[in-house]
């Protein structure tokens, strides 16, 4: 069966709102090297109920592989709709010890790491270091989301790959971090839609 083109933008268009409403904050804090962090837990509690809103499905699938002496782990997550998918994969190695884990613990902890990655991948996480967590920071940071969010609705509309890359530069200017990956998500995506019309 041949599927549209307006199915596969659709469907693109499901997972642009999916990574510019996601909000998993970094809820964790690392006491030995003092900094917040997100979890893998974290990111699915907060993208399940976007995921059941767009009727996706989330599917993570891991395998592990023995290098020498060494354990690998590649996580591969993928949101379909039944018909499209896309796909994200993250490889984290097997720590050769952690100091209070034993092997099991060594293993979910690596399995939990490359799940991470491989989720930050597909919804466009920026999992980068806080630089600071001031009243203005979180100001700039509700302005970049509207900036974003304008960005992604003028992106969806333009009918020109000019016009596209004309707002793209504008927005991208505008943003920082995780709103500058989001951003050039959104223009790729749309960039290819609009070159496949052509």
């Amino acid at each position: 069966m041949l599927l549209s083109n307006d199915e596969n933008k659709e469907f693109h268009a499901k997972i642009m709102q999916i990574q510019r409403d996601l909000n998993a904050p970094k809820n964790e804090w690392n006491n030995h090297s003092k900094y917040r962090y997100r979890t893998c837990e974290g990111i699915l509690e907060a993208a399940k109920p976007l995921l059941a809103k767009q009727k996706l499905n989330i599917k993570i699938d891991d395998e592990i592989t023995n290098i020498g002496n060494r354990y690998y782990v590649k996580s591969t997550v993928t949101l379909t709709d039944g018909q499209f998918e896309i796909s994200a994969t993250s490889l984290a190695r097997e720590a050769e010890q952690r100091k209070g884990f034993d092997d099991a613990q060594l293993t979910g902890a690596t399995i939990s790491y490359a799940r991470k990655y491989a989720l930050n991948g597909l919804f466009a996480i920026d999992d980068s270091k806080d630089i600071d967590s001031t009243e203005n920071h979180e100001s700039n940071v509700n302005d970049e989301d509207e900036i974003l969010k304008n960005f992604t609705e003028l992106a969806m509309k333009t009918k020109t790959y000019d016009e596209l890359k004309s707002f793209f530069r504008d927005a991208f200017k505008k943003l920082t971090g995780e709103h500058q990956k989001k951003a050039k998500q959104v223009y790729d995506i749309r960039k290819e839609e609009l070159e496949g019309t052509n």
